[in-house]
């Protein structure tokens, strides 16, 4: 990978798939509101696109590097957060037992897993669309279901890329220049010989 970006964006990778563990525990477990997974895709990719190429000190160029930087840490975040999705899905599709609490009806009467999910959602009062969707049993419901959480993991790819691509973008854009006092103040650009505060 090395060849098609730089150490730096590996690094920022790695940072993003951290970012995406907290995001997917607080938001898929912690505080169950799966929507702000989706919001939070694209800022964390833009986030890490940037990162990607200032870790790797990307002043000089390519626009190529920079562009490919941002989009390989920004996919990769977005690959994180959708396999997270996909494990909390399975997780709780396979262990669905019909459980309900008394308030709210009591237990289903099905079997663990797809059948106990479809029962769910015709509780729910879903049944009429799902009908007219062609979803009809257990087997059927199972097919529309993972057919949904696959869309919305590429959706997840997506989005990070998406970000990853814009935060290299803006790093290309505002990058500090060579030359610049922050580039001559810390050491890594030699101020020429004969100019003020030459040694």
């Amino acid at each position: 990978m090395n060849r098609l970006v730089d150490p730096g964006a590996n690094v920022a990778a790695w940072v993003g798939v951290g970012m995406a563990v907290v995001i997917a525990i607080s938001f898929l477990l912690i505080i169950p509101i799966e929507p702000i997974l989706w919001f939070l895709a694209l800022p964390a990719g833009l986030l890490i696109g940037y990162y990607a190429n200032q870790r790797s000190d990307r002043r000089h160029g390519p626009w190529g590097r920079i562009v490919a930087n941002g989009v390989f840490a920004g996919v990769v975040t977005g690959l994180t957060l959708a396999a997270l999705l996909l494990a909390v899905k399975v997780l709780f599709f396979a262990a669905d037992n019909g459980y309900r609490d008394a308030s709210a009806g009591g237990s289903l009467s099905c079997a663990s897993g797809s059948d106990c999910v479809y029962a769910r959602y015709r509780a729910d009062g879903r049944g009429a669309d799902l009908a007219a969707q062609g979803v009809t049993d257990a087997g059927s419901f199972g097919r529309f279901y993972w057919g949904q959480q696959l869309a919305t993991a590429g959706l997840l790819v997506g989005l990070g890329g998406a970000g990853g691509l814009g935060g290299g973008l803006l790093y290309g854009l505002f990058r500090p220049k060579l030359g610049s006092a922050a580039g001559v103040a810390d050491g890594r650009i030699e101020t020429p010989r004969g100019a003020p505060g030459a040694s």
